[in-house]
């Protein structure tokens, strides 16, 4: 069996910026104290939610330092080093080990994209030189680039390449990717609202944009799927489904920071070109949160 990162919920944390869309270190502190206090299982630093691809290089690694500093060992920490060119994403790796993450968080190349073959040379070379744990993502609808289960078996002989945070929205898919893999690739859900049906398949878990808001109620979520108590899993995911769509209401993270700041969990704004959200999209994301009793 592969290394388990993590069981449970991830939180694909947001990064906070300041009013000049500077990265916010105090603010990014307390989140992370704050995720920690909530029960949240892992840290993905500098994913899609931690809007990476605005940052530079410095900063990427910048803000992936911090977070290893402050979390001090206490959960895991997957840094996302993923990158369309393959050698950098093998430097953001190996830095991020040097680092101290736990593993890594690697997309499918975006905009050039590759071939099925692309992907298992592009994988296996990252893997081979960085020789860190590494997640691989899948998410189609971001990347046009969708991974085959037949991909899968490929990459999963890897011995670096140890699970997938899987976000294609093809369940059958997934079946065939599980039944091939095994043991030798982990599965994340990608989704919030597919955590209980990716762990009934076998899943270990969500890295979460819901928990960056709700970290102790997405916590709770896949523990009691892990535990097979799915009538509790069920209830907290229907009664959250709503937030978890409406956390998408506009293009990952400008909801959920929008979210977020009316909670009080200070996130500032993205960086362009994301923008806030429309006076009309605010007010819906104000009335959910009322109706759950956030605000």
């Amino acid at each position: 069996m592969k290394e388990i990162l993590f069981t449970g919920s991830g939180v694909a944390l947001v990064t906070p910026f300041d009013e000049n869309r500077n990265i916010n270190y105090e603010e990014l502190e307390k989140l992370i104290e704050f995720q920690i206090e909530n029960k949240t299982d892992a840290i993905i630093a500098c994913g899609t939610t931690g809007e990476s691809s605005t940052m530079t290089e410095k900063e990427h690694l910048d803000v992936i330092g911090f977070i290893i500093d402050k979390v001090a060992g206490r959960i895991p920490v997957i840094a996302g080093t993923g990158s369309n060119d393959t050698r950098t994403a093998v430097e953001l790796s190996v830095h991020a080990k040097e680092l101290g993450a736990d593993g890594i968080l690697l997309i499918t190349p975006y905009y050039n994209k590759t071939s099925q073959k692309g992907l298992v040379e592009h994988y296996n070379y990252i893997a081979n030189e960085a020789k860190i744990p590494a997640i691989v993502y899948n998410v189609p609808s971001r990347t046009g680039l969708n991974i085959l289960p037949e991909t899968y078996l490929e990459i999963s002989k890897n011995p670096y390449i140890v699970a997938t945070k899987e976000a294609n929205g093809n369940a059958g898919a997934l079946a065939h990717t599980i039944s091939l893999c095994g043991n030798n690739l982990h599965v994340y859900s990608g989704e919030d609202n597919m955590t209980l049906p990716i762990i009934a398949m076998g899943g270990l878990g969500i890295i979460s944009v819901f928990a960056n808001a709700l970290p102790k109620e997405m916590h709770n979520l896949a523990q009691a799927a892990l535990d097979g108590d799915l009538a509790a899993a069920r209830a907290l995911s229907n009664e959250y489904l709503d937030l978890m769509d409406g956390f998408f209401m506009d293009v990952n993270p400008i909801a959920i920071k929008d979210a977020m700041n009316q909670m009080g969990l200070v996130c500032g704004p993205c960086r362009m070109p994301l923008t806030s959200m429309t006076d009309a999209n605010h007010a819906k994301m104000q009335a959910l949160l009322q109706k759950h009793g956030l605000i």
